[in-house]
């Protein structure tokens, strides 16, 4: 054990053992939806990838890329499939493009390939180094609040109509459950005692086993076990390596132009949607250094690029690092070990699936999610609302977040505002090159967008 505690400088960073396990644990839960939401969606499309094999890959490449960042950059920070790329993957690249799902696991492991040769040059660690203080505290502020309103959209406590946002059905069972997980974590987490510490956990397990004694009592909408079925794990033969080789067959086939942009857009969101959860996560954990530095934060992006890697081979959009780590950090974890707990538990996910089932209701995390948006949201104190350019590109990038629910785009708006402030300022030779540069590349990611879109 105090090997265990060496290799992850448990002294150096305060942290303790039980802390670490229970940080882990509630980072599972918190992102457990995964399991259930990217077989839906990848499988879901005409053409899509088998049930069976996205699961598995879900399981195993989730398992495989947050021991990968366990290991290697010792951070508590999990990694699964993306959300929203994972819609991209079938959307655009297979239902707009024609894209087979084997060549759009292709262009993802192309993708991924680009990313792990950036993470071992120099640019991975003057890629975050160059964000400005006040954006990178903007960047952790919008991530919160974005995590807490998918949780609150998810469980149907606030509707989009298409038009507007709204109230939702507080007569909704599902619904009443959700805010009973608020008010459990809220009062929880306000108590002045050791039990505080444990709020996130005894949230989640209390909503799901009222959620489970509803549903039983014939409750309709209540979390509920799943069913012992492993037959759909047989279509991993069909999946899992066979997949992505069939892809590279043909994908050449496709035009140049389609390719390189749909390889550039995957490449393009993860690593800034990595970057910003990076940053946001270790700010969180209080793992700076005394240069505002997050540790091991090259490794970090390599793990993530590796991910990818992983998860192309066996059968699922392109891994990378997820902001629901924020749940565990904020339950103590500290270091790379409560990683090793989330991977674990991805593992055995695969022969316990029905029972994480439970946990994967969105109205059992609705209140671990909304708590880590109050905590993040103390990061806006960072921001120096007195400097018209900070406070600009903050409320920027912490509105592009919400509006258009992506971190990445949030960060690209972020990015194009501070340069054109600073540039109609006469302080262009303030911004980092990196900044300016990467503001011309996001301009052009979206006029592409746009031109793809229309």
């Amino acid at each position: 054990m105090e090997k265990i505690k060496q290799f992850f400088k448990f002294e150096e960073r305060g942290a303790n053992l039980r802390a670490e396990i229970l940080g882990g644990i509630v980072t599972f839960l918190a992102m457990s939806y995964i399991l259930i939401v990217n077989p839906l969606i990848v499988s879901g499309a005409p053409g899509g990838i088998p049930y069976g094999g996205v699961f598995f890959a879900t399981c195993v490449g989730s398992f495989a890329a947050t021991l990968v960042m366990a290991l290697l950059a010792n951070l508590p920070v999990a990694l699964a499939p993306g959300m929203g790329v994972n819609a991209f993957f079938v959307g655009i690249i297979i239902g707009q493009y024609g894209y087979t799902w084997q060549e759009a696991l292709a262009l993802s492991f192309i993708g991924g390939v680009i990313f792990l040769i950036i993470s071992l040059t120099p640019i991975r660690r003057k890629l975050i180094d160059a964000i400005p203080d006040s954006l990178k505290a903007a960047i952790g502020v919008g991530i919160g609040f974005f995590i807490a309103f998918v949780g609150l959209k998810l469980s149907g406590i606030f509707v989009w109509d298409g038009m507007q946002l709204s109230l939702g059905d507080l007569t909704n069972p599902a619904v009443l459950l959700g805010l009973f997980s608020i008010i459990v974590i809220f009062v929880v987490h306000s108590l002045k005692h050791g039990i505080s510490k444990f709020s996130f956990i005894i949230s989640i397990v209390v909503t799901a086993l009222v959620g489970l004694m509803l549903g039983l009592m014939g409750v309709d909408g209540m979390p509920a076990f799943g069913k012992f079925d492993y037959a759909p794990l047989a279509d991993v033969k069909d999946v899992a390596f066979v997949g992505i080789i069939e892809g590279f067959k043909t994908v050449f086939n496709q035009p140049f132009y389609n390719t390189a942009f749909l390889i550039f857009a995957l490449l393009f969101v993860d690593i800034f949607d990595t970057a910003g959860t990076l940053v946001a996560v270790g700010k969180s954990a209080g793992l700076e250094d005394e240069e505002g530095n997050i540790p091991n934060l090259d490794k970090a992006l390599m793990a993530d690029a590796v991910g990818t890697l992983i998860s192309s081979s066996l059968g699922t959009p392109e891994i990378t690092s997820y902001v629901e780590s924020t749940t565990g950090v904020q339950a103590g974890a500290k270091t790379g070990l409560s990683s090793v707990v989330v991977a674990g538990l991805f593992l055995i996910s695969i022969v316990l699936f029905p029972i994480f089932h439970l946990f994967s209701y969105s109205s059992v995390t609705v209140g671990a999610l909304v708590l880590v948006g109050v905590l993040m949201s103390q990061q806006l104190k960072e921001i120096d609302w007195s400097n018209m350019t900070d406070a600009i590109t903050s409320f920027i990038v912490i509105a592009a977040m919400l509006f258009t629910s992506s971190i990445a785009d949030g960060i690209a708006f972020g990015f194009i505002t501070y340069t054109l402030i600073k540039l109609v300022r006469g302080e262009i030779k303030e911004v980092n090159p990196i900044i300016w540069a990467s503001s011309i590349l996001f301009i052009v990611y979206f006029a592409l967008m746009a031109n793809l879109v229309g």
